[in-house]
């Protein structure tokens, strides 16, 4: 059916769309020349949409039809895509994810960013496409099932399948059977699969947040250990081991239940040699990394620096760094918040800085403790564009030029981009 044949209902109208937004949704303007949001749809296309009430100037749509299909556009695999929040992209073939993602980073540095021409390079593809994700968090519905966030129906629906997240975290999902009323969520872990052993699992783990102060009493029938989080970050065993290993650039690495660690290990091999290489080490450096988690990015830098400072607010990823990196001597970590310890270390002399922060970015005053510091580089780890964006503008202004940005998809089927930056001081 083609766009003028369309019998148009009150309120709906038909777009052509003409770029990716930040957040999944593909934009193009209507008649009155107002922005339209619209999910599930792709750039190029001519879609119907009945647009819900916006703010001056846009609004977000529903798609109702799409009339002009892109040649990128495919068959989602998952019968629960389009109410589950977890994906964003199965509609759209991997190759253009790609494209979409690099073109997404480039208009949030220069809207967000005020950055002329930002030097964004292609986005590297994650190794899977698929049954990547090596940690879930779900939620109970109403009726206490276990399930998924989601966003059109504002409330947690249950799921049958996740084709996502790992095989081995699929069927530790359908075998469950809890029944813990004061559970808040509930995280599905799997290590890496030993060495030589392809056709074998990674470890499971299951990690509650509960309402209780006492730990629940549980038994197990399958390999599968179990632990729970407390509100202060720190976690106990109840079965079994209280961590996973996983295998990233080449070695082990401890990870428990309060520690972040990458969801995609295959894709997380392209960070250590990113911020090896734009760190560009000779040997001779002191340098800082914020936000240093298990150590990941830490084992890369201390074999060639002089001595690694890092700050880390978890106390469950300091105590898993101790023991990841115990065979190192150059490097001094720090547990606490990056804004509440940095201040006491401007007065040291480091040539490059390291951060990977969540999602939110850094806080202003962490900005004006690193211009303080004056670094010769700063290679920034991102998982949020927009944020990215903002933090490099505050650093822009404050004497740094921003000189590469490589997306990295960290997470396939959604719009969340990873990317690893370098900022060079003029001079």
């Amino acid at each position: 059916m083609g766009g003028d044949d369309i019998r148009l209902m009150a309120g709906e109208t038909t777009v052509d769309l003409t770029s990716m937004a930040h957040g999944g949704a593909a934009l193009g303007r209507d008649e009155a020349g107002r922005v339209l949001f619209v999910p599930y749809a792709i750039p190029g296309e001519k879609v119907h949409v009945r647009p819900a009430i916006g703010k001056r100037g846009y609004a977000h749509a529903e798609l109702l039809e799409v009339l002009e299909p892109s040649a990128h556009r495919v068959q989602p695999c998952c019968p629960h895509f389009g109410r589950c929040g977890g994906c964003h992209f199965q509609h759209i073939a991997y190759s253009a994810q790609l494209d979409f993602k690099a073109e997404v980073v480039k208009d949030q540095l220069k809207r967000v960013g005020k950055f002329d021409g930002p030097p964004v390079e292609e986005t590297l593809p994650s190794p899977s496409a698929w049954e990547y994700r090596n940690r879930v968090s779900l939620s109970l519905t109403s009726d206490g099932q276990l399930g998924f966030w989601s966003p059109l129906e504002e409330r947690v629906i249950p799921i049958r399948e996740c084709h996502i997240m790992r095989s081995e975290l699929q069927s530790l999902y359908q075998d469950l059977d809890l029944d813990l009323p004061g559970l808040r969520r509930l995280t599905l872990r799997v290590g890496a699969v030993p060495d030589g052993e392809p056709d074998s699992a990674g470890d499971l783990l299951v990690v509650f947040e509960i309402d209780d102060v006492e730990p629940p009493e549980l038994e197990a029938d399958f390999a599968v250990s179990a632990a729970i989080l407390l509100p202060t970050g720190e976690s106990a065993s109840l079965i079994g081991d209280r961590f996973l290993v996983e295998m990233c650039a080449g070695r082990e690495w401890r990870v428990s239940p309060g520690s972040f660690f990458q969801v995609n290990p295959g894709a997380a091999e392209y960070l250590p040699r990113l911020v090896g290489e734009l760190a560009a080490l000779t040997g001779t450096e002191s340098v800082l990394e914020l936000y240093s988690g298990v150590g990941l990015l830490t084992g890369r830098l201390s074999a060639g620096a002089d001595r690694v400072v890092g700050i880390e607010a978890s106390p469950d990823a300091v105590a898993d760094a101790a023991v990841n990196l115990e065979d190192t001597e150059n490097v001094e970590l720090y547990q606490g918040a990056v804004e509440e310890v940095l201040p006491a270390l401007t007065d040291r002399a480091f040539q490059v800085v390291v951060l990977d922060p969540p999602r939110s970015g850094v806080e202003p005053a962490v900005i004006d403790a690193l211009l303080e510091i004056g670094a010769g580089r700063i290679v920034y780890v991102s998982c949020d564009p927009a944020t990215f964006a903002r933090d490099a503008r505050r650093l822009a202004r404050g004497g740094y030029r921003l000189q590469t940005v490589r997306p990295v998809d960290m997470f396939p089927q959604t719009f969340h981009i990873e990317t690893v930056s370098l900022l060079q001081a003029r001079g």
